[in-house]
This record gives C-alpha cells, structure tokens and sequence, in this order.
C-alpha cells in the first residue's frame, strides 16, 4: 500500500545525495504533490532524520534540487543514487545506520482502489559519508478489512500491528517524525488474487495469509506458546470476495478470518542432525497462564466465541501428539471453569489422519460440516460501499477508502472516497491447529474457506444457493488458491512445500507420483530443518529487533539457539544440562519433563500417574497384554502404582481414554458445540469397531525389520514429515518398495528408526 501524507499518498521516490545529506524526494500518483526528507550523513553513531514541512510542486521541488546542488557544488554536488519505492526501516549492526529502501516491485492486487505490491528487490545503502566512517564498505564485523472499516480512520498505517514485519526496523524514523509517510508497512505471508466467474457473472477472490512477527521463527526452533501467550506459526488468512465492477470499485464486499497457530502449551523440540525423530518436550505451566493468555489475546482480536479445531491424533504407538492433545483438552477444560458461559471455549477434538484412512469417509465432506455449524455462530463481514466526493477540508472520521480519480471525481479540490457500511460482522474465529499447523491444518482452512464461499457468493447475490459442491469447478479453483498458500506458509515455517495428499486424491491425480512427490518433499523438509533453520533463525531475529549485535558480546553465530531471546523455554544453567543430558541419554522419540534433577535420581523401580510431568521412553497404548508403565518421576514420594490397564472387550481407543481419564483428562475425542454423532454418521462405509481390528492385526503382523504401518507413523510423528505423513502412504514394506526402487536394508532402517546413515 502508499504511505500517505496529507490527504495524499506518496507512491514513487527518488534518493539523492551530498556528502554530508541523503534527500529522499516523494511524490503522490498526479504528481501534484511532493515532499523532502533529509537524513544526515555526519553522524555515524546516530540516525538523523528530518522532514521537510512544505508540500511543493514539481517545478518547485526542481528548482530545490537545482539550489542544493550548488550549494554543495566544492564538494561534488548533488547526485543521483537510485530510485525506489519506500523505506523499509533502518538498521544498525556494530557500525552505522543502514537504510532498506524498495527498489523493485510487482503488483499483485487491488482492494478498494488500494494496489497491493510485492517486493522484487531491496537495497541496503550506509547512511554515514565516507569521510566519516572511511571503512563502513569494508567492515567485516497489515490489518484485516472488518477491523479496518470498524476502527477510526486516522489516515496512518498501524506499525503497532502484530503483522507488520518491519515494525522495529521503522520504529526510529517514525518515532522522530510521528508519522509513516516514507515507510512502507512489510506483511510476511502469502497474497494471491484472481477473477473468476460462476452462473456468468465474474467476482474477485483475494486470499491473504498474514503471519504474526511475535514468537516467528521456523519449525523445529519455536514450538508452542511463549510466556506472553504467543504462539509459533501464527498466521490470520482473510478470503475476501467482490463483484467484478468497471471502476473497481464494487458495491459490496464480503470478508471471513480464520487463524491457524501451534498448539498453545509450552512445547518445543531439540534438533540435531543425527537424529530425524527429535524429543519432543512438554513444560509444565501453572494453572495453564500461557494458554490462558493466548486466547484471551484472540478474543480481543476477535472477539467471542472462540472455536478450536484440534486435528492431532487421538492414539499412537508411541504416544506423541496424543498425549499433547491430552494435555489440550485439559487445558481447555481448566480455562473454562473460570469463564462465563457466553465467552467460554468452544472445541472438537478430530482425528484428522485416522479419518482420512478410514475407507468410504470423505474427509473434505466431514471439514465442510463442521465449518457450516462454526459459520453459524462466527458468521462473517458483509458490508456495503458508495461513493461520493469529498473535499479536502471536510472531517475524516467516516470510515472511507481512497479511490482512483476518474471523470465522476475530478475536481482538482475534492478526493473520490468509497464509504464502507457494514451490514454483517464476524464474531469470533475459528483456531485450527495440528502438530505443526501445515498440511492438516491446511485441508481444514480449505474447507472451511469453500463453506464459507458459497455464503460470501450468496450475500453478494451471485449464486442462488449459499452451498458450493466439492466438485464443482469453483470449488477446483478455490483448492489452487489454498494449496498455493499451504505450500508458501510450508516453505517459510517447515521448509519444503505442504503435503498435500488429500487435494490431490480430490482432483484424481496418479497415487504413485503422488507418493514420490510427498516423499521427496520430506527429504527436503528434513534437510532443511537439520542444516540451515539455525541459520535462517538467526536472520528473522535480527530482523525483527529481537538480537541487537554489541561491541564486546557474543556474535550471533556464537550463540546456541535463541539464547539471546527469551522465548519462555530458558531455564537456569542447571535446566539446561538437565536437558541437554536427558537428550543424549534417552531414545529418541520421547516426550520428556524438563526439569532440572538428573536422570539418575529417578527411582525406575516406582510409578505415577502424572502424565504431562512425566518422562517417557517405551509407553504403548494399554491392551490386554500391556506391561506395566515405568516412568521415571522427580518426587518418588507422591508417586503411585496403577499396574497394568484392563484391557476387557473394549477397543484400543476407549482403553486409552479410559486410561487417561483416571489421571485427570477430559474426553479426548469430543466437543461441546457439535453433535459428534450426527457429524460421523455419514460419510463412513466401514463399521468402526473393524477398522481398529483390522489396524491392530496390522500392526502385530509388521516384521520389525520393515517399514510398516506404524513405523511409518512413528516416522512422520517426530516431525521430520508432515503431520499427516501417514497419509502419505509411504508406509509400504522394504520389500515392496524394491518392486519399484532399489532400496537398501540400511536405508530403510534409517527411515524408520533415525539415527546415523552412513555407508
């Protein structure tokens, strides 16, 4: 978007330069209006920045450059260094200030009049002349639209915003000169628009995925939830839908926000390049204040109800994200005892893998049932938009859009403003989340995106129906755009693109390239979480302000993750060998308690029922024939022994939730907005109680010398593959996979157990 100064936007710039001033020269789209900032080049410690009050013409403004060219003419003059298209901030490492300016763009959209860019290429030019700091060359040390139109017009981009990247990099030049005329406002994410047409009548789609700049960081660095209710991979994606209308400008507009984010309980994972399968480790917090603080946070964003989408799995061989989901619900469960019942939590709990293996069930069909009851109590934004003129001295309190000049608004004293009346606003949001917020919660955001189409489309009075089917070809359209966003978010946060099995099975592609699309994708999911997320960590923290370098401190490249940014996760030294040693002595593929008491004060001859404080290395899900549960627990006075669960004629599920119910969890697989019967009776072809027979015969039969099922599942649960890797269908034998490939015997146990490949 243009920075806007006056009632104009300033859109193109040109920097000049002396030696002992840069002058950045802006000007509005008519070239009527042009403005100065100046920034001194003496200093090389400070940032100096100064704005030129006047507003001048072209012609005046080119007589001003003339003066100060020979006003500087001894010391060569003024000189032209690069035209661009905005400051991105200024940053200062352990010398001077650097300034980023744009210098390339592309448009890739416009709403309401407003172009929306991409940025194509940036520049990072010193500020400080060279006879001030002669070696600096060599030294070797954005808002939703329902919030927009509901909040007062100030005429200023809101830097404070969760979303703007270049928040820090800003703060100086607009704290000096209380505004953001020379700054562009940086949004991390994924935009894409399209025009498309249904029943003959042509509307524009425009989804936009904006990730929030707090606690960012890629996958296996930043899990969870920080101390200020902060959570990984946190990103708002807003589904925007108008008519198709000459001027651009349309006369009403639909909007719906949804949100995706790690799951909000102290979490997080150690990686190392030896081990694909990293420990994943659950830290206790008191009465939950973290998750507590997290969704209070959405509901002033949003407002209530909140409604969370838990796509995790319910029971695995070796308990990971079942038991995080446990310890979800619990939490959910706590908060609302201490909520009023209209600002309560709403939830489903759904197994998305489990489902989307089941024979006979559409998954897709299933998410658009759920996301028709959520739509029922968020609803979403429709508003109204009329034009008219308005001039310059009249009062901006209207919540009004600029729109491009044209002949119904052409007085040169009056703007031509499209006024946006709301007529329908979302409540609440929906919160999906899986282990990693990527492929599952991608599937999910897509469903919900399609139901809530067919209502957009419908209040617009495009379509007839407010239901769009899976199979018509909007429906294809709208997949591209999701699974476009997926593999963006995917590559900035996990680094590969999204597993997306599921859409693929929609539109029919061939299973087989399928599989090897997916498999080469965790191959580089894994590589680049192991060999350079450190790297590109350490890049998004000095970005955003959180590692300020310092004369006689640590370089960053010295640091261990994160050490310089509390994130929530740093304890005390005595923590941290605590840790580090439970990592090199347990197996991989734990859940562990940090804590800080060694593993050999643990008393393995006793036994707990605390759960989440536990440290677990061979915990399987309870049978007949299941042994008794050792685990190892920091008070061995408070600790109990519950032998061996009975197992009787009930399935493996019920055992494991009656299991955890006697330590204190809610009912993992349930909800208490939907009616869980209803959703599940239809869509499934295959009696339940023959699935889970048939998974476990499945089980016992797998050779461990094999890639099985299960192994396969265990693989893709550390979070070296997508969440959903078991649904990648890589879970075939060595043997089978040799009919196709040459794989060796070696390879596939590092497939499935981890550790070293070497040959």
């Amino acid at each position: 978007m243009e920075a806007m100064t006056g009632g104009k936007f300033l859109q193109k710039f040109r920097l000049y330069e002396t030696r002992s001033k840069f002058y950045l020269i802006g000007r509005d789209k008519s070239r009527s209006h042009w403005r100065v900032l100046k920034i001194d080049r003496l200093e090389c410690a400070e940032l100096g920045v100064e704005e030129d009050p006047t507003s001048y013409t072209e012609n005046e403004c080119q007589e001003l450059l003339w003066r100060i060219h020979e006003g500087n003419r001894l010391t060569g003059g003024l000189k032209f260094v690069t035209k661009c298209y905005g400051i991105v901030g200024f940053v200062k490492f352990l010398g001077p200030y650097y300034m980023v300016v744009i210098t390339r763009r592309r448009k890739v959209g416009t709403i309401c009049g407003h172009e929306i860019y991409s940025i194509g290429k940036s520049e990072m030019i010193a500020i400080p002349s060279v006879i001030v700091c002669p070696n600096v060359a060599y030294s070797r040390d954005e808002n939703s639209l329902q919030k927009n139109i509901t909040e007062k017009n100030t005429g200023q981009v809101v830097y404070e915003t969760m979303f703007v990247w270049n928040e820090f990099l800003t703060r100086a030049v607009r704290n000096h000169l209380k505004n953001t005329s020379w700054t562009v406002a940086l949004v991390h994410g994924f935009f894409k628009q399209s025009k498309l047409s249904v029943s003959g009548k042509d509307f524009w789609l425009t989804l936009i995925a904006r990730r929030s700049r707090h606690f960012a960081g890629t996958r296996f660095l930043k899990r969870g939830v920080n101390e200020k209710g902060r959570v990984a991979n946190d990103v708002e994606t807003e589904q925007i839908v108008f008519e198709d209308t000459s001027d651009g400008i349309p006369s009403h507009m639909a909007s719906v926000v949804q949100h995706r984010g790690s799951i909000p309980l102290v979490w997080f994972q150690e990686t190392s390049r030896l081990n694909i399968r990293p420990d994943i480790i659950l830290k206790p917090d008191v009465d939950y204040k973290a998750t507590r603080l997290h969704f209070e946070n959405l509901a002033l964003r949003y407002g209530n109800p909140i409604i969370i989408l838990n796509l995790i799995k319910t029971r695995e061989k070796k308990p990971r994200e079942s038991l995080l989901r446990a310890e979800f619900a619990k939490a959910i469960h706590y908060i609302n005892k201490g909520l009023t019942e209209d600002k309560r939590l709403k939830f489903l709990h759904m197994d998305l893998s489990k489902l989307s293996r089941r024979k006979g069930t559409n998954v897709l069909a299933l998410l658009n049932k759920v996301a028709s009851d959520v739509l029922d109590l968020t609803e979403f934004l429709h508003c109204e938009i009329s034009t008219s003129a308005k001039s310059e001295g009249a009062p901006s309190g209207e919540r009004t859009v600029a729109k491009p000049r044209d002949d119904k608004c052409s007085s040169d004293q009056s703007e031509c403003v499209a006024k946006l009346v709301p007529l329908l606003l979302q409540k609440g949001v929906l919160r999906t989340n899986c282990i990693d917020c990527l492929d599952r919660t991608n599937v999910a955001q897509f469903a919900y995106g399609l139901t809530a189409l067919g209502r957009q489309l419908h209040a617009l009075g495009i379509i007839e129906s407010p239901k769009i089917e899976l199979h018509a070809p909007l429906a294809d359209d709208l997949m591209d755009f999701y699974e476009r966003m997926g593999d963006t978010l995917a590559i900035q946060y996990g680094g590969s693109a999204a597993h997306n099995k599921i859409f693929c099975e929609q539109r029919g592609q061939w299973k087989a390239a399928t599989q090897s699309q997916e498999f080469l994708r965790t191959l580089q999911r894994y590589y680049n979480n192991a060999y350079t997320d450190n790297d590109k960590q350490d890049a998004i923290n000095v970005f955003l302000g959180h590692f300020q370098p310092q004369q006689g401190k640590p370089a960053l490249w010295k640091l261990d993750s994160d050490q310089h940014y509390n994130i929530g996760r740093q304890g005390t030294l005595k923590e941290e060998i605590a840790r580090s040693f439970i990592k090199r002595s347990l197996s991989d593929g734990n859940i562990l308690l940090e804590n800080s008491l060694p593993v050999s004060n643990c008393n393995n001859g006793e036994k707990t029922g605390l759960l989440p404080m536990q440290q677990l290395d061979d915990i399987r899900e309870p049978s007949d024939s299941a042994p008794d549960i050792s685990i190892c627990e920091p008070n061995p006075s408070s600790s109990m022994n519950y032998g061996t669960v009975p197992g009787g004629r009930h399935s493996m599920s019920e055992e494991w939730q009656n299991y955890l119910k006697r330590l204190g969890y809610p009912e993992l697989h349930s909800s208490n907005f939907l009616d869980l019967d209803l959703l599940s009776s239809s869509g499934n072809s295959c009696d339940e109680e023959d699935e889970e027979v048939f998974e476990r015969s499945s089980l016992i039969n797998s050779p461990m010398d094999e890639i099985s099922v299960e192994s396969s599942t265990s693989y893709s649960e550390q979070g070296h593959v997508d969440e959903g890797r078991d649904d990648t269908d890589l879970s075939r034998s060595s043997s089978q996979l040799s009919d196709t490939r040459d794989y060796s015997d070696r390879f596939a146990h590092w497939i499935a157990n981890g550790g070293m490949l070497c040959y």
